[in-house]
């Protein structure tokens, strides 16, 4: 893999991946992708030679509706649940996550993605018809290289970044990953 088209491409070409965008798309959330570790733990997997297990980790499905009230989390993540049991669905409004994350509004959702942790992990699909979609406002170069980095807003961040590592403990199932500094800029990819 060395594009976003390449990941597109992968995605597309396996199965359980394409259910999930096929049920989150029924959701008929605005602006509705799936990402975070979704995609990057299928691409790390395939990266170290390991089989494809995105359905096994949290389905982060994020859309943007500035006009919606906090309930319709809730009623999507209820519906995809029984539409799709057994998966740990997880549906966010990213137009209030800012407050969560003690960020400016986000002016919309490849905004928001672009303010995750990692440039690895911000990175998200959909579908459009039958052909999947990747958005990645942090490029793809770190998830592709398997760089650990923190996003431009998460630099200032270090603590809470940090401790999201040390949780993670990423390099026990991917021992190929590099962790960059939090002083490295994005020149240094």
């Amino acid at each position: 893999m060395n594009s976003a088209a390449d990941i597109a491409r992968f995605i597309s070409l396996q199965p359980r991946m394409m259910s999930v965008l096929r049920r989150v798309a029924e959701a008929n959330l605005p602006d509705c992708w799936v990402g975070a570790g979704f995609i990057r733990n299928a691409v790390w997997d395939a990266l170290h030679g390991i089989p494809c297990e995105a359905t096994r980790t949290d389905i982060d499905v994020v859309y943007f509706d500035a006009d919606d009230d906090g309930t319709r989390d809730e009623i999507a993540e209820t519906w995809l649940r029984t539409v799709a049991p057994g998966l740990l669905w997880d549906v966010r409004n990213q137009a209030r996550m800012h407050r969560d994350n003690g960020d400016q509004p986000y002016a919309s959702l490849s905004d928001a993605i672009a303010h995750w942790p990692e440039t690895a992990t911000a990175v998200a699909a959909q579908l459009r018809g039958e052909t999947v979609v990747v958005l990645a406002p942090c490029g793809v170069e770190d998830l592709l290289d398997m760089v650990v980095r923190p996003t431009p807003s998460f630099a200032c961040k270090t603590a809470i970044f940090d401790d999201r590592q040390r949780r993670k403990n990423w390099t026990s199932r991917w021992p190929r990953l590099r962790h960059v500094p939090q002083s490295a800029t994005a020149d240094d990819r």
